[in-house]
């Protein structure tokens, strides 16, 4: 069943890329061969990694490369996500070298165990700690196969990926656990506040610069939406919501696809959910079959985003509906 949903998934994720950017089928989302990451300095210590045209391609609402970060303390490094290959990884860990002054990089963080946040792994020091949700080792652990052969499907064969192979968690965030490392000087937090996208998410939490790494469960900025990939509408809005509520209002957060976000742009994509449960309920309260709700459940207010005509209505809605429906 997995790897028939990623089949389906990709084959549907490259045509609905092939029509917004005007791109041939055949070319990647982003091309992992080409990206050049750069960093922002957030807080001393505290940075961004995110690719040098995330901010252009965020405000015109197309895909952006993945976006991580690094914190320092008086210790060693904390690195943000692991990228998709072994040129992505070599950036950001030169990065990550020069700004934090080749302190050692003691752990890395993968908010996920899609290949884009997590094959990078293989190529960091023996030395350091890998930290991931137990449910990303499992995933990991059982699907890597499906999850190369999705990515290739959609980010292209030669980019590195046919050579990943699997170096998952030293350290383990249980379902809704909490953990935090001490830098020296600065502590972070990696917490599980519920299903967001893959139900083995983790947010990072570094509470003196007020900074927040949220991985895919927010994507980007306005007009990004959320990807229901694992359905779960209700839970998802629910832990949102959770992570609006937790971040003071001068907090910032460094999504899965994008440069620094204020708190407040969170609401975007909680009013987008809220507004998708809303209207799909409405539907199945009509008796509405799931074409007959797609159909209604338009929400062009929301368009904008370069993938709305798949993630909208071939993925968000017909999750939606079969969250609400129980079908």
């Amino acid at each position: 069943m997995k790897t028939l949903k990623h089949t389906l998934l990709a084959a549907s994720m490259a045509a609905a890329l092939a029509l917004a950017n005007g791109a041939h089928a055949a070319e990647p989302v982003w091309d992992g061969n080409k990206i050049e990451m750069v960093s922002e300095t957030l807080s001393p210590g505290v940075f961004a990694f995110y690719a040098i045209d995330a901010k252009a391609l965020n405000t015109k609402g197309a895909a952006a490369g993945t976006s991580g970060g690094l914190v320092v303390g008086s210790k060693g490094a904390l690195l943000i996500d692991t990228m998709l290959n072994k040129r992505l990884n070599k950036q950001v860990q030169d990065l990550g070298r020069k700004l934090g002054k080749n302190k050692p990089l003691l752990y890395a963080i993968n908010t996920s165990a899609h290949g884009d946040h997590s094959f990078g792994n293989m190529y960091l020091p023996a030395s350091t700690t890998i930290i991931q949700h137990a449910n990303t080792r499992t995933y990991v652990d059982q699907h890597l196969a499906d999850d190369k052969a999705f990515m290739i499907k959609n980010f292209g064969t030669g980019r590195g990926i046919e050579e990943i192979k699997a170096r998952t968690g030293d350290l383990l965030v249980p379902a809704g656990g909490k953990l935090t490392l001490d830098l020296g000087g600065k502590t972070v937090d990696i917490m599980d506040f519920g299903f967001a996208q893959t139900g083995g998410d983790l947010w990072v939490w570094e509470p003196q610069s007020k900074v927040m790494w949220s991985g895919n469960p927010v994507i980007a900025s306005k007009p990004a939406l959320p990807w229901l990939l694992d359905g779960h509408l209700v839970a998802s809005l629910e832990t949102l919501r959770k992570v609006y509520d937790f971040l003071p209002s001068d907090a910032r957060i460094v999504p899965g696809h994008g440069v620094p976000m204020a708190r407040e742009d969170l609401k975007w994509h909680i009013d987008y959910l809220a507004t998708v449960r809303t209207q799909v309920q409405a539907a199945v309260d009509q008796g509405l079959t799931l074409e007959q709700t797609v159909k209604q459940v338009a929400m062009p207010e929301f368009g904008g985003y370069a993938l709305f005509g798949w993630v909208h209505p071939g993925l968000n809605v017909p999750a939606a509906y079969k969250d609400l429906s129980k079908k």
